[in-house]
């Protein structure tokens, strides 16, 4: 065995410390040999932040808490859970130095070679710097301990850290206290046992990657004005005086025509959000990091989040889609996987996705709604969440309604006047930067995302089957913007829940003719409006079913 694979057998992510000191020159040493790591385009993009201060490392110390009391609630079993308690996964105020490995994602406004398949690649290039730096220090006699229990957000907050500055954790480095055994502290503590020997396997097959293109049946309809009038005449028998109930009748008759019966049922409603991130938030137009999508997903998971709430108060169904979420989520959740990759590319530099992964997506989307209608629903919401998506949207609507990107962007989730102002900015140079054909296929694989190209194969397939479509706010409209150019005939199931608060929103719905149910300023997303208006939509069908008539209830009419 040689000494270099002595010291990389000997590393280990250490939790017990001596109180000594690191010195600077194993601390410079170190340092130096994460700078030798490789750096994907030569792009330097690894940052390092120093912690010594005894008040840094207890507000720290105070995030991994928090967090850590959501990871014991997340344990399997009893048993797991009390053994999780047992372990020591910090040693942030006892290590003598704190470090703060970070990678800056602002070298991604600029072409970077080896990044075109996956923004992710500045980020490893830091985790390379970062197994460099523990392997010196082991060399040296010191070691490190990484802790990535945190809200990151909050950790960059905490840091001052600038918006395009992204950390891989908190690491704890120092002289170590014990050789465990000269194991990794898991196994000693028979938390689980390492394999003795890597997994490898030689792939001998090419496996065909297959797209089928996705056709929408947009069926022929029939001439319906007799029904339409046989619906409008129950509706005006009511006893009410004729309109009286405004919108309500509006869309007691919407949804009978749907459905052509003149007592129609709302049956086992369902919502779908559908996630994923997007190339062009590495590019400072959103007020929340990346990994916001992963966290929003996992409260998801939970139920921990507004779209939680609601769909519980109102009975409905909840589904989590993960189109391309930047991030690997365990198997054993309830999300439906649905992705297509780890976030779309940027299209500032290129195009964000490629045709076949937009058939991939219509596809995709189309199967979850066939699913789901399968077991008896007829009535379907779609929500989103990505960071970035109203951005990626605001493109999209730009595009399709060849109006001035001015015109369509908003604040998304917050940003600021100054912010907005370099969103514009941004946004305007990827529309200009466009060379590719005009026909709009092309112009949705450069400039999509693919939670809003699965809702549109969602939203299509919810009309082929006949579905009442329950449209949020302003991404999923610029969503169902896109399934009207390809099938105009889907406004007649559409009901459009609410306006928001993007600036964009009402002049899609100026577009198609539609009005909202509701004006509430919602700028959240998740499909939260479509909860929200579902409980008016019951009592639209409620009056038109239960209601006594002028003749049934012995009052006379006008």
């Amino acid at each position: 065995m040689t000494y270099l694979d002595e010291i990389l057998k000997s590393r280990r992510d250490t939790r017990h410390f001596t109180e000594d000191q690191v010195p600077e020159a194993v601390l410079e040493k170190a340092l130096q040999a994460g700078h030798w790591a490789p750096s994907v385009g030569l792009t330097d993009a690894t940052k390092y932040y120093l912690i010594k201060s005894g008040e840094m490392k207890k507000a720290i110390k105070d995030l991994f808490l928090d967090y850590d009391k959501k990871a014991i609630s997340l344990t399997d079993n009893e048993q797991q859970k009390q053994a999780y308690k047992d372990l020591k996964l910090e040693a942030i105020e006892e290590a003598p130095l704190g470090l703060v490995i970070c990678y800056d994602r602002s070298v991604l406004n600029n072409f970077t070679i080896g990044t075109v398949g996956s923004n992710e690649a500045v980020k490893f290039s830091s985790v390379c710097a970062a197994q460099n730096i523990w392997l010196s220090l082991t060399e040296q006699g010191y070691s490190m301990g990484w802790v990535s229990i945190l809200n990151y957000y909050q950790f960059k907050q905490l840091l001052g850290l600038p918006e395009n500055m992204e950390p891989l954790g908190y690491f704890c480095v120092g002289k170590p206290a014990t050789d465990y055994d000269n194991q990794p502290m898991l196994q000693q503590l028979n938390w689980k046992q390492k394999q003795e020997i890597p997994l490898v396997e030689e792939i001998t097959i090419l496996h065909e990657n297959k797209v089928e293109k996705v056709f929408f049946d947009a069926k022929k309809e029939t001439d319906a004005a007799t029904f339409a009038n046989t619906l409008q005449h129950k509706i005006d028998q009511k006893t009410k005086p004729t309109g009286s109930l405004g919108v309500l009748e509006v869309l007691a008759k919407q949804i009978g025509m749907v459905f052509q019966t003149l007592e129609p049922k709302i049956i086992k409603p369902n919502l779908v959000v559908f996630a994923a991130d997007h190339g062009i938030a590495n590019h400072g137009v959103s007020t929340y990091p990346q990994d916001v999508t992963r966290q929003m997903v996992s409260n998801f998971l939970i139920g921990g989040a507004a779209i939680n709430v609601f769909c519980k108060q109102n009975k409905i169904q909840l589904a989590i889609v993960d189109a391309g979420v930047n991030y690997d989520f365990p198997m054993n959740t309830d999300l439906i996987s649905a992705k297509i990759g780890k976030g779309t590319r940027s299209f500032l530099q290129g195009p964000a996705m490629s045709k076949t992964e937009v058939e991939l997506c219509f596809m995709k989307g189309s199967e979850i709604v066939a699913t789901i209608a399968k077991k008896g629903s007829n009535c379907i919401g779609f929500g989103e969440m990505g960071i970035g998506n109203t951005a990626t949207a605001s493109v999209l609507m730009s595009i399709v309604l060849e109006l001035p990107i001015e015109d369509c962007v908003g604040k998304g989730t917050g940003v600021n006047d100054a912010q907005l102002i370099q969103k514009i900015n941004i946004l305007k140079k990827c529309i200009d930067n466009y060379d590719g054909l005009e026909d709009l296929d092309s112009k949705l694989a450069y400039f999509g995302g693919f939670e809003i190209m699965q809702m549109v194969g969602g939203m299509l397939k919810a009309k082929e089957e006949n579905m009442l479509i329950l449209v949020d706010g302003f991404i999923c409209s610029v969503a169902f913007l896109i399934a009207f150019k390809k099938n105009p005939s889907i406004t007649k199931n559409a009901i459009f829940c609410h306006s928001s608060a993007e600036q964009g929103h009402q002049k899609i719905l100026d577009y198609l003719g539609v009005r909202s149910l509701l004006q509430l300023d919602l700028r959240l997303g998740e499909g939260t409006g479509c909860a929200i208006a579902f409980p008016i939509i019951e009592s639209a069908v409620a009056f038109l079913n239960d209601m006594a008539s002028f003749e049934s209830a012995g009052v006379s009419g006008r």
